[in-house]
């Protein structure tokens, strides 16, 4: 064998030499700059570890923020009132206490002020997404004279404080006769001045808007009318718009107390309507009235029982967003309420 020249074994040897040495070097000398730089900053298709924990870290931060209350309201309302004296208990009572609840509900008349909640919020919830439905479609696919007055007009009456025409709404259903009555939320709510109406209008109107005009065009073609045409190719797919209208209008007239005395309740009236936010106003007076009237002694007014009443008057929207959570989601998503 000539000198200098290797043979075939000893190529294929020293070929393998450093890759055997790489992988027998410890792990903190294989790792290099550009590994730890991946790591932190991640690549095009990996997030980095940094913008993770920031992520994670500010999500952690802000729902702790609104956990916090509903956190300590459910371990208060559990308590009896030796625990809450008790310094050396903060969240986990000695026993649950569900006498709590019971006197709150009795106090609040739950059941009755329950029912009424549901009504008064579900019927001009309905009439809303009824007129709003057919006023954001009409003016998404239809041009008329004076079209942009009237956005101007929805969007100002939105931007409008409710305080200034307070008093001329409340002129106006006493002369209509429909004061202290239910008919004081439908009635408006059919026409399309329902609670926060123009922004439900604007979110049918930004909805239809994307839907293609081919097929509404090719229904026009195949003979349907323009009512036809809405509710057989406009409404289908609409739903996104529906859920979202239709929550947010709940939990709206659900949690409107003022104009709910003012108006149906009879404040100034005589009304046997009630929701469970104003028996929740009214808790104090009403737990000292079924105090004085209860066959059993009733325990003093304390913050278990306060926090028991409060979250009974907020449970039915809990669960209701518990239920509609993935279908809520969904459907801000396809719609684009995001201010753009």
């Amino acid at each position: 064998m000539p000198r200098g020249s290797k043979s075939k074994e000893q190529r294929e040897r020293s070929r393998h030499i450093p890759q055997a040495e790489a992988t027998t070097k410890p792990f903190y000398q294989r790792i290099t700059k550009d590994k730890v730089r991946r790591f932190m900053m991640g690549t095009k298709d990996r997030e980095g570890f940094l913008k993770q924990f920031s992520v994670y870290a500010l999500l952690i931060c802000i729902g702790f923020i609104y956990l916090y209350p509903i956190l300590h309201m459910i371990s208060s309302s559990l308590m009896t009132l030796d625990d809450l004296l008790d310094s050396s208990i903060k969240w986990l009572p000695s026993s649950f206490n569900l006498e709590n609840f019971r006197q709150a509900a009795a106090s609040m008349d739950f059941w009755r002020a329950l029912w009424q909640s549901v009504v008064l919020a579900g019927v001009p919830t309905i009439c809303n997404l009824l007129s709003c439905s057919v006023i954001g479609y009409g003016l998404a696919r239809f041009d008329f004279p004076g079209k942009k007055i009237v956005m101007a007009v929805i969007i100002l009456s939105f931007v409008l404080p409710s305080q200034i025409t307070m008093i001329p709404t409340y002129v106006l259903y006493s002369n209509l006769g429909i004061q202290n009555t239910i008919w004081a939320f439908v009635l408006p709510a059919l026409f399309g001045q329902g609670f926060n109406a123009p922004i439900f209008i604007l979110i049918f109107w930004q909805f239809f808007r994307q839907i293609p005009k081919v097929l509404i065009e090719a229904s026009r073609i195949d003979g349907a009318g323009y009512f036809k045409s809405f509710y057989k190719v406009a409404l289908p797919s609409a739903a996104p718009a529906f859920i979202t209208v239709a929550l947010f209008s709940f939990v709206w007239y659900w949690n409107e107390s003022y104009l709910t005395e003012l108006y149906v309740h009879g404040i100034y009236g005589d009304s046997s309507w009630t929701t469970l936010v104003i028996q929740l106003d009214n808790f104090s007076d009403n737990y000292s009235s079924y105090q004085q009237t209860a066959t059993n002694a009733a325990t003093n007014l304390n913050e278990s029982i306060n926090m028991a009443g409060t979250l009974l008057s907020i449970l039915p929207l809990m669960i209701l967003y518990f239920v509609l959570q993935r279908h809520f989601v969904e459907s801000i998503d396809r719609t684009g309420i995001t201010g753009e």
